[in-house]
């Protein structure tokens, strides 16, 4: 049954809700999620909104805090009769939201590369899956780097889903995983070295990190020190961008290496212009995988509710199966059987100039498959 409140759209535009953390341990990813939905806004509202009527955000900052993201999604659908949003970016917190949202049918946008294993009816996932990263980095450093792995991630959901995912193609294909550490959200900076010195001991070909947040780079800060070169043993990452590159200071991150659906250095027209539009609002500061795909699903969704001229979430949900979307990553498809979308997987490594030059690229965008059904891995095999 649909949501009432929402079946017609407001009078004076098209309410939505933003709910990233600006504050906390991954304030800076999550402030990157919220700057791609800002400019998104701003373009679709200044281009005359979405049927004549512009997109009104009512935003909050959960500050990180897993309970904050669920009262504020509350406070979202019953305080500002809102009933579609945009937010969230660990598993946790949108493990947290997703009850509140699916109760009161709401919609919720989660544009964060996660673990898959879900579905739900109330959620376009619009971010990667392991099918569309995981995969192919495994394959692409087994091929071209070597096959022992040291694997080191933050204790929550994504970190250990990603890690048993690598571990079964790294296993699967002869390889060897040395060792497999967990560490708080915000590991100090000695738990930090402790591992170091367990890397430099072990020797690996790769160290696999699913660190998040002020933990990630402050991990990448200290790799050098400890005389690991990432020329020779590399980091390998889902999720260090271009804004974290630079905040750390990219001639520290020379080496390392991305798999990730969009880098920054896409030549295309639409991403061209994305990065034209971002520098114009916001300088020099770069977009990476964290902005692009913020600002693309709003673009989704106002392409969406052109269609339909309703907020209500069937609606919405319905006219969303099979939409394609030229995005700055390329041609996206929202997969009607699941709410996911067709993605193109790259894998990068980062210059001196924090830059990522794109070591490989599928041929076409890989359908999503949230339970990895396809177990063998053998389709996804890099050639």
């Amino acid at each position: 049954m649909e949501n009432n409140k929402t079946s017609t759209a407001a009078a004076n535009g098209w309410p939505v809700g933003v709910l990233y953390s600006r504050a906390g341990p991954t304030s800076v990813t999550e402030s990157e999620h919220f700057f791609g939905t800002a400019l998104a806004i701003e373009e679709i509202n200044a281009d005359g909104g979405v049927l004549g009527r512009p997109i009104i955000p009512t935003v909050y900052d959960p500050k990180g805090d897993t309970e904050e993201y669920r009262r504020l999604a509350t406070r979202l659908i019953f305080e500002d009769d809102i009933n579609v949003i945009f937010g969230c970016s660990r598993s946790s917190t949108r493990k947290a939201v997703l009850p509140v949202v699916e109760r009161n049918n709401a919609l919720l946008w989660y544009c964060s590369f996660y673990e898959g294993f879900e579905y739900s009816p109330n959620v376009i996932y619009t971010g990667a899956l392991p099918n569309q990263n995981s995969v192919q980095l495994a394959a692409y450093l087994l091929q071209n780097r070597g096959n022992r792995f040291f694997l080191v991630g933050a204790d929550y959901i994504y970190p250990r889903e990603s890690n048993r995912v690598m571990r079964d193609v790294v296993e699967e294909h002869g390889g060897e995983i040395l060792d497999e550490v967990y560490l708080p959200l915000s590991a100090e900076q000695a738990e930090l070295e402790e591992v170091l010195r367990s890397i430099k001991e072990a020797q690996p070909d790769v160290v696999f990190s699913t660190l998040v947040g002020d933990s990630a780079r402050l991990f990448y800060r200290l790799y050098r020190e400890y005389g690991l070169d990432p020329k020779q043993t590399p980091i390998a990452s889902l999720s260090m961008a271009e804004e974290e590159i630079r905040l750390i200071g990219a001639h520290l991150c020379e080496g390392n290496i991305t798999s990730a659906t969009y880098f920054a250095s896409l030549d295309n027209d639409r991403n061209r212009q994305f990065i034209e539009r971002w520098q114009t609002r916001f300088g020099q500061k770069p977009t990476s995988t964290w902005s692009e795909m913020a600002y693309t699903q709003v673009h989704l969704f106002a392409q969406a509710l052109a269609r339909t001229g309703s907020l209500e979430t069937r609606k919405l949900v319905d006219s969303l199966a099979g939409m394609t979307l030229a995005s700055p990553e390329g041609l996206i498809t929202v997969d009607g059987e699941n709410n996911h979308c067709s993605l193109t997987p790259r894998i990068g490594i980062c210059r001196s100039n924090g830059h990522f030059d794109v070591l490989w690229e599928s041929s076409s965008p890989v359908k999503p498959d949230p339970y990895l059904s396809t177990f063998g891995f053998s389709e996804f095999w890099l050639r």
